[in-house]
């Protein structure tokens, strides 16, 4: 069996929850603050991709990225970039489809921590970005490792979304999900077991240890 595919995914998954640390963190932040009308649109656009079709996202964002249209266009004119069938693109795509994964559960933990955490904070001269980096994130690590590992797995399993963008280029853009899809499309159903298998596995054993984490976070034992 050739585990390139898993990499790839391992990778995708790795580099695309990285980005969402830098870029989900803030955005979560700054949606847990008072809500306002164009806060609630913006969480609204980032929620769509739970409720979108993969495959409706990844048509968008497939016409999004062409290199006749709109970003990739600009992007392949400009700096000669197509993301398009590319890692690039794969990881672009990932970074959006997975946004609500990582901000969600951070936004909603932000929201339930006292104000007066960040109160006294400012009292003390911190800034907002210290408050929120040294007063705010220690206290929701729980809810920051879930929204970490969900990322992950989530991008581990995605097919829609990269299927659309990256087709099928071995050793560029064909992912795990993707190579399942071959195998049984080839009814090689042994080698598609294979890969379900290993996708299951890493991904059981990334929500385990979130459940047990989280268990001895809140000191409840197992019965």
């Amino acid at each position: 069996m050739d585990v390139s595919p898993v990499w790839l995914s391992i990778k995708l998954a790795t580099v695309t929850t990285l980005l969402l640390l830098l870029v989900g963190l803030p955005l979560a932040w700054w949606l847990s603050k008072r809500r306002t009308l164009f806060r609630m649109l913006a969480e609204v656009l980032i929620t769509m991709p739970l409720v979108l079709p993969p495959s409706v996202l990844g048509f968008y964002l497939l016409l999004a990225f062409s290199p006749q249209h709109g970003l990739g266009k600009w992007l392949h004119d400009v700096f000669d970039v197509q993301l398009v069938f590319s890692f690039p693109g794969l990881v672009l795509a990932s970074v959006i489809y997975s946004l609500p994964f990582m901000a969600g559960p951070v936004r909603s933990a932000l929201q339930q921590l006292p104000p007066s955490q960040a109160q006294a904070s400012y009292t003390m001269g911190k800034s907002e970005w210290q408050t929120f980096r040294y007063v705010l994130l220690p206290n929701i690590k729980p809810a920051l490792l879930t929204a970490t590992i969900l990322t992950f797995a989530h991008t581990l399993g995605e097919f829609g979304v990269v299927l659309m963008i990256g087709g099928n280029i071995p050793g560029v853009t064909r992912v795990a999900s993707v190579a399942v899809y071959d195998a049984v499309e080839q009814m090689d159903y042994s080698l598609a077991a294979n890969y379900s298998l290993l996708l299951f596995g890493i991904t059981f054993l990334l929500l385990m240890s979130v459940f047990i984490y989280n268990r001895a976070q809140a000191k409840t034992p197992l019965e």
